[in-house]
């Protein structure tokens, strides 16, 4: 009986871990602060006050890459709105907020096993002049606070090399996810942990869920001290516990990935009397390392948590710190059947090297369906090479802000002939390998080419997709700025089966060539349509769309100056399954028209920012 109390007992113990995460992560942080508060912390030299000298790294962007409105470069040097609120160009601001796109055609399913403290989505890196021990951090926040989860900070100095293995990542502060009923600019200042490092890189981690609208950061301030700080007091019980030690620690995962030789136990009670699905079922809803940690208490279990039906779907993500080379080592043996993995955010800074990701995916890549790759600075063409050779099998690719990948990469992925979702958000991708793959990948449904300035004419490219993919259903082209209204013309001709297209800052569009009514009436089953920024669509444009597309889920003419209160009534009344509207500086509707509106069609969330 002894292996099922060893079970039963590291049951109980996950089960408590569980139970410590109900409360946020910012409630244990800062009550753990609260009792601190009483013993001194005495600085030994004069205070540091610093604003961000560069931006260092960044998941996505509002603004244009050759551009400073709405860009992640205006984070950088003083404040440029603080304390002003409102919607400024000159603050950064992120690719998207709320939930809205969950439910858009091109949003693929979130991944199993996530941890539940695990909430960011968005990510920026940020370099300072001097490394300090961080006393304070003070983040300005101008328009629709809250969305900060995470503030992290790094041993590495970006300004010289260090090596891999002695970089470190600490969590300065953590929290959840928040709506804050504020209309005035604010200064979040998060009680931060006190590290015993030195540093000058800090990170902020985001998650825009629950805000209205986009959140706008203005500026970041790092206090910190030359001198490590010493506390005066006696060490506590809370001493005892590691904050850092959670479900996406992976100084914790890496303890646990590679294993304890066993006890030599035979028998294990009951619980091995289980029918063997029951049990697979049981531990599908453990975390990785949890799985990890249970592995090492019994041959069964041990059995079961190597599995690599475990492991059909993997997301590595929320473990980005801390993965190298020898956590996809040992996970290899894992994860030979692998359908959906998720490496997003990983391997930076040399942690995992180009070797190490071949390796891996000459071992684990036959059965990969879906692969995602954001923000993977570490790739190069060799990885793509492998990845087209091993994977014969993927369906989907996710290459967004792989800003490091050279041109000659992506011809590697005209080779995944199955490919159906493909992602190339903000990389160098040019026109002739982007070509070769439309040629080639004849099953693509869902394409997103936002913010890809290496495409030299987006017509050309457009006739091709009109001509290839005809099964297209979402369609990408933020900020492409040379399609023009022949373009349109060819994929509104070829894929009838679109249901989203992102048209936003599209300047070469003009509604007098009638590209807007073309589109409307050949496109009948468009579910969301964003026009951003389009100066010229017009009424005609507006009725047009509410008469042939009444399936419309989401619509966005920010910035139109030509569309009047009436053939917006005209639109919500005809798209009846209408949930998102944004009419932000549309100079022709005023808040009284909002108002109206809001009171008329209450289940349409309809956005109109302002200016203080």
């Amino acid at each position: 009986m002894y292996p099922m109390l060893t079970f039963l007992s590291m049951f109980y113990y996950i089960c408590l871990r569980r139970r410590a995460r109900s409360g946020t992560r910012g409630e244990i942080m800062n009550s753990r602060r609260a009792i601190e508060s009483s013993n001194r912390i005495l600085p030994l030299s004069v205070e540091v006050v610093q604003y961000a000298k560069e931006v260092v790294d960044f998941s996505s962007q509002y603004g244009s890459e050759n551009s400073l409105s709405y860009t992640m470069w205006n984070l950088s040097g003083l404040p440029n709105v603080y304390p002003s609120s409102g919607d400024f160009t000159q603050t950064a601001v992120f690719r998207t907020y709320g939930r809205w796109w969950e439910s858009c055609p091109s949003s693929p399913p979130p991944f199993r096993r996530t941890p539940r403290s695990f909430h960011s989505q968005e990510y920026v890196e940020l370099a300072f002049e001097e490394a300090v021990y961080p006393t304070a951090i003070d983040v300005l926040e101008t328009y629709h606070p809250g969305a900060i989860v995470r503030i992290l900070a790094c041993s590495a100095n970006p300004y010289s090399q260090t090596p891999p293995s002695e970089i470190r990542w600490e969590t300065l502060w953590a929290g959840e996810p928040e709506k804050v009923n504020v209309s005035q600019a604010r200064q979040f200042t998060p009680c931060i942990k006190q590290l015993d490092f030195m540093t000058n890189l800090i990170r902020l981690e985001l998650n825009s869920s629950f805000l209205d609208y986009y959140t706008e950061l203005d500026a970041v301030l790092l206090h910190g001290v030359k001198d490590r700080l010493l506390s005066v007091r006696k060490p506590s019980m809370l001493d005892l516990e590691d904050d850092d030690k959670d479900d996406h620690s992976l100084e914790f995962f890496n303890g646990q990935i590679t294993g304890i030789p066993l006890p030599e136990y035979t028998k294990n009670g009951y619980f091995e009397k289980l029918p063997y699905e029951l049990i697979q079922l049981i531990l599908s809803h453990l975390t990785v390392p949890d799985l990890c940690q249970l592995a090492q208490t019994c041959k069964l279990l041990y059995q079961h948590c190597y599995d690599p039906l475990q492991y059909v779907q993997l997301s590595l993500q929320p473990y980005w710190a801390g993965l190298n080379d020898g956590s996809l080592e040992h996970l290899q043996s894992r994860c030979a059947l692998v359908q959906f993995l998720n490496l997003s955010w990983t391997g930076n800074r040399g942690s995992i090297s180009t070797q190490g990701f071949r390796r891996f995916m000459q071992v684990c890549g036959y059965e990969l369906v879906r692969l995602e790759l954001a923000c993977c600075h570490f790739l190069n063409e060799s990885c793509l090479e492998v990845i087209a050779q091993m994977c014969p099998n993927l369906q989907e690719l996710n290459l967004s802000s792989c800003d490091k990948l050279n041109t000659q990469a992506f011809c590697h992925i005209a080779k995944i002939s199955g490919l159906r979702r493909l992602v190339v958000y903000r990389t160098k991708i040019e026109q002739t390998a982007l070509l070769s793959i439309l040629n080639f990948c004849l099953e693509l449904q869902h394409l997103s080419l936002g913010s890809c300035v290496m495409v030299d004419d987006y017509d050309v490219v457009a006739s091709v997709i009109g001509a290839k993919c005809k099964k297209l259903r979402s369609l990408d082209l933020w900020r492409c700025k040379n399609i023009t209204e022949n373009g349109i013309a060819a994929i509104v001709s070829g894929c009838r089966l679109l249901e989203e297209l992102d048209l936003g800052w599209c300047p070469m569009l003009q509604s007098s060539t009638g590209c807007f009514i073309k589109l409307a009436r050949k496109l009948p089953n468009l579910r969301k349509i964003f026009l951003t920024a389009n100066r010229s669509v017009c009424d005609t444009d507006i009725e047009e769309l509410a008469e042939n597309c009444p399936r419309l889920f989401y619509v966005d003419i920010l910035g139109t100056r030509m569309v009047s209160p009436a053939a917006l009534r005209k639109l919500l009344q005809f798209c009846k399954e209408l949930c998102l509207l944004d009419i932000s500086f549309c100079s022709q509707i005023d808040s009284r028209v909002v108002q109206e509106l809001s009171a008329n069609f209450p289940n349409v969330s309809i956005k109109k920012s302002y200016t203080q």
